[in-house]
């Protein structure tokens, strides 16, 4: 299970950040090469969501399994990424 104090950390520590660059030299240091491609990715499936865009076409498109599309469109339900731009 996620610790929150850790989790709020993480939060704290992104938002030192002012730039781009500054934003990508902490995630290529801490995040695996696996972890780069699947989390943009699963950002894309997200606006998809938003976009009314099938689960099917998405998983598709972006050559992800349904379940994952399924994951993202069940945290949308729940009100999950008000903040992130269709």
């Amino acid at each position: 299970m996620w610790n929150s104090k850790q989790l709020n950390e993480l939060a704290d520590t992104l938002l030192t950040f002012e730039t781009r660059e500054e934003m990508l030299d902490f995630l290529h240091g801490i995040l695996t090469p696996k972890e780069l491609e699947e989390i943009p990715t699963r950002l894309q499936i997200v606006k998809m969501l938003k976009k009314n865009i099938a689960q099917h076409t998405i998983a598709e498109k972006l050559g992800v399994g349904i379940a994952t599309v399924t994951r993202g469109s069940k945290e949308l339900q729940k009100n999950r990424f008000k903040y992130v731009k269709a």
